[in-house]
């Protein structure tokens, strides 16, 4: 490990090349897993990095060693910087990607082609259209289905990603690896999590055990096929013999992929957060501001990452809200 790397590797040795950027903490739909039912309180715009403070910081997270930028929200594309930012961040030569509702694609597929932004991760919860609306509260069910497509056709690399949720989309399972057959996206089914203010309990979620177990009603254990698990996975892959595509479980409740965590998260207020579970932030943007150098910040906020989801290790913690209710709302965080 060279020396100009050492303030992203953990106590557990971990080391992060992995920074998910949110640009903003609005959305132009209203996922009830994400936002609060009576939304949030928006950071002043004031407080919220510039595109020359995005593009800068990152510089600093690059040059220790990050050489993966995802660009994350709310929804990242309601930036009216967003080319901007996506020129800016092009120059640090780093893979990047960005997590977006895919509302907003068609206005901004030439910029995403211009600049190299191959790797989409769409968030699409249901294939049912009525069902859309009553998870998002809008009508745009067409709109993403019609820019999904739209991706493929110009050859970008689709991760659709579905939040499960018992009751609500646990029976579209099935037809979500269908989807498969004919698209070569990757669709990646994630554990409800608990955030602040989406009334998470755990029987609301599935499990990686029940979704395996869905998907063995409608295939065999033959045509299941268990794909190499990235270096650093949060998904583990599967796929089914002869489709295009494939499919993933993204389990950080029932079984979590810690021990090889990479990942750094920058809020849209410049604060650091060392794992998605974790209360605790760290002020860059303030220090930053004033002129100051923020490479001990990041140093200290790296090494006080815990072992194991922010220190809840057993399904005890997990279950307690007082360990999570003060964390921010999935939108305020990013994807």
């Amino acid at each position: 490990m060279t020396a100009s790397n050492t303030i992203l590797t953990d106590g557990f040795g971990r080391k992060h090349n992995y920074l998910r950027i949110s640009l903003l903490e609005k959305c132009n739909l209203r996922c009830t897993y994400c936002m609060p039912a009576d939304g949030i309180t928006l950071s002043p715009k004031a407080s919220l990095m510039t595109a020359e403070e995005i593009f800068a910081i990152a510089q600093t997270f690059v040059k220790n060693g990050v050489d993966k930028i995802r660009l994350t929200g709310g929804e990242p594309l309601l930036r009216k910087d967003f080319p901007e930012i996506v020129s800016k961040l092009a120059d640090l030569n780093v893979s990047l990607s960005i997590t977006t509702n895919g509302i907003l694609i068609d206005r901004h597929i030439e910029v995403l082609k211009q600049f190299n932004v191959k790797k989409i991760n769409l968030s699409l919860d249901t294939l049912v259209a009525s069902k859309f609306h009553t998870i998002t509260l809008r009508n745009q069910f067409e709109k993403v289905i019609d820019n999904l497509h739209l991706l493929l056709n110009n050859d970008f690399q689709v991760k659709v990603n579905v939040v499960l949720m018992k009751g609500f989309n646990d029976n579209e399972i099935v037809d979500f690896v269908k989807l498969t057959q004919f698209l070569p996206i990757s669709v990646r089914f994630i554990e409800f999590m608990p955030f602040a203010g989406n009334e998470w309990d755990r029987s609301k979620m599935v499990s990686q055990q029940e979704i395996l177990a869905l998907v063995g009603t409608r295939f065999s254990s033959e045509e299941i096929l268990k794909l190499e698990d990235e270096k650093n996975f949060t998904s583990r892959n599967y796929k089914i013999k002869g489709f295009q595509g494939d499919f993933g479980i993204i389990s950080s409740i029932t079984n979590p992929f810690c021990d090889s965590c990479n990942r750094i998260r920058l809020t849209a207020d410049g604060k650091i957060k060392n794992c998605l579970f974790s209360n605790s932030e760290t002020d860059l943007l303030t220090v930053f501001r004033n002129g100051e150098s923020i490479t001990d910040l990041i140093s200290e906020s790296i090494l006080s990452k815990k072992k194991v989801r922010a220190g809840m290790v057993t399904m005890d913690e997990m279950d307690d809200p007082k360990k999570h209710f003060d964390n921010r709302s999935m939108i305020a965080i990013g994807g």
